[in-house]
């Protein structure tokens, strides 16, 4: 047992190749993998009303940028949004059958699906999966993120691609800068003037852009904002409300005095 207890590199040890996986020991992916379209980053974050989810707009196959418009930040039922890192077409598909299966529930059942039934619909969804993320053509990475009216407050998991389940206490993310701004998270979140969870809005949505412009300064898959294309992030709020969009002209005028005049 070379693998020391990494169970995707015991996997590759077995033949499987693993193209989200790039630290496998011989290094070498099928090329026609790489034509596959993926999206990243996404992150979510408790604040003081709620929690803001967010993710940059670029698509891409290999190193060619596909589209830089995606939206990553899926709302799948008045209170619960999926954010999406991984292959797009795959997660498109989740997110309709999760959209779809919430709707049914409601409506039969005239109730919503508890929050615990939601994270285990996604996970069920992921297990299922697998296969295809481990022939590397269908990894998804989500982020779930929503309001507990039970509980009544805001909740963050996120998944790995074979659907184990981990909570976020104050923040998630994923993709492929998510290392760049998990750190960033932690700082901020433990020794910047105050926790996360008590910023306004305002605050909290500053933080946010300067957050996705930083990984996008040293990740290439993730695209950054176009300020003369008004090309910016999808960003949600989820709150005892529901689920709101940010608009564009909120974060253009947040990105221009609080986020471009620093970078």
């Amino acid at each position: 047992m070379g693998a020391q207890g990494d169970f995707l590199q015991l996997l590759h040890e077995h033949g499987y190749k693993l193209d989200f996986f790039p630290s496998h020991a011989s290094g070498v992916t099928d090329p026609n993998l790489s034509l596959i379209t993926r999206g990243t980053t996404v992150l979510a974050m408790k604040y003081g009303d709620g929690v803001l989810v967010a993710g940059d707009r670029r698509a891409t196959a290999g190193n060619t940028v596909m589209y830089d418009r995606t939206d990553k930040v899926l709302e799948l039922d008045r209170y619960c949004v999926m954010a999406i890192a991984g292959v797009p077409a795959t997660a498109f598909e989740m997110a309709r059958i999760l959209e779809h299966s919430f709707k049914y529930f409601r409506r039969s059942q005239l109730q919503d699906l508890s929050f615990e039934g939601k994270l285990r619909a996604l996970s069920n969804l992921l297990k299922e999966n697998v296969p295809a993320a481990l022939a590397g053509t269908g990894a998804v990475a989500p982020v779930f993120a929503g309001f507990d009216p039970q509980q009544g407050c805001g909740k963050i998991y996120f998944y790995d691609i074979l659907g184990a389940e981990f909570e976020g206490v104050e923040h998630a993310v994923s993709g492929s800068g998510s290392p760049t701004i998990r750190g960033i998270l932690h700082y901020l979140n433990r020794w910047g003037d105050r926790p996360l969870a008590t910023l306004d809005e305002e605050q909290a949505i500053i933080i946010v852009l300067r957050l996705l412009t930083s990984a996008a300064e040293f990740d290439s898959a993730t695209g950054g904002v176009n300020y003369e294309a008004n090309l910016y992030p999808i960003v949600k709020r989820i709150t005892d409300k529901g689920v709101q969009n940010i608009s564009s002209e909120q974060l253009k005028d947040l990105f221009a005095t609080q986020v471009a005049h620093y970078v």
